[in-house]
């Protein structure tokens, strides 16, 4: 598989066409040089000023909410259009009565299926009223069983886990934090997920500042790919990073035979030596 994850730096719209073109052009720059696309977190709510009615986060979140439809018909287009796979980051959704935060993978020939994220950040539960989604899934794909586990949801290694243990070898990570410290706690867990799964992750985070939206004032992140430090891959397990900040794609080259093999002739053998049975107690060590 020809990977392409994506450093989205946040710009201004007019309206969902200037949106929507802007989409179109970074999947056609990378579509001559991938098979499947990832882009962040939230990306599209860049364009929640250009269609709130009043300033603020509530009244972003809503008018992105109403635009789903439209939003998800232009990503969509562009998938078809260039004929990728393309994860086009996330957007707010309703799900009867609540608003979920739904990632869609979109096959070339615009059929699609979400992952929703499952944990909720202090900013989406106490600020915004995004409610948790449906569990951890994997998608069928032409290289083979694939998950997303977004941003937060990466930190948690049970929710990677339970997306390997159903067969995937790659997941994808769409991010969007505000801070460095927020990115880091992304990426290591990222890599550490890699690591005791011997997978692969590639995360695609938002970057820059954007003062005019309420939802994406700051962005902070580098895209990256990684898998674990071991025989097959890089000793740092970084398989391609851009820099911190820097806008634009990073591509790797990846495939299931790599995860296949580290799970085989790893020097450690992680994936297999997960504990199967929680430790039956925690005593405590005796001095002597």
């Amino acid at each position: 598989m020809r990977l392409a994850t994506l450093a989205w730096k946040v710009e201004r719209h007019t309206g969902l066409a200037s949106y929507a073109a802007r989409l179109d052009a970074l999947v056609a720059e990378a579509a001559p040089h991938a098979d499947l696309l990832l882009m962040p977190e939230y990306a599209a709510m860049e364009l929640a000023p250009a269609l709130a009615a009043e300033t603020g986060e509530a009244a972003e979140l809503a008018a992105m909410v109403d635009a789903a439809d439209a939003v998800l018909a232009a990503m969509r287009a562009a998938a078809m259009k260039h004929r990728v796979w393309l994860q086009p980051g996330t957007l707010p959704m309703r799900a009867g009565d609540r608003i979920i935060n739904r990632a869609p993978l979109i096959r070339p020939d615009g059929t699609l299926a979400f992952q929703d994220k499952w944990q909720m950040t202090r900013f989406e539960n106490e600020r915004w009223g995004v409610s948790r989604g449906a569990p951890p899934a994997v998608f069928d794909t032409p290289w083979g069983l694939i998950g997303i586990s977004i941003c937060y949801d990466s930190e948690f290694p049970k929710h990677v886990r339970v997306q390997v243990e159903a067969g995937a070898w790659l997941i994808l990570v769409p991010t969007c934090t505000d801070s460095v410290a927020g990115f880091t706690r992304v990426a290591i867990s990222a890599r550490a997920r890699a690591i005791e799964n011997q997978c692969i992750l590639a995360v695609a985070p938002t970057v820059g500042s954007a003062p005019w939206s309420s939802a994406l004032d700051e962005n902070v992140g580098a895209a990256g790919v990684y898998g674990p430090a071991d025989r097959g891959f890089p000793e740092t397990g970084i398989i391609a990073e851009g820099a911190l900040n820097a806008p634009g794609w990073v591509y790797a080259e990846v495939e299931q035979a790599m995860v296949d093999k580290v799970r085989r002739e790893g020097a450690v053998l992680n994936h297999r030596d997960w504990p199967r049975a929680p430790i039956a107690s925690v005593g405590r060590a005796a001095f002597s």
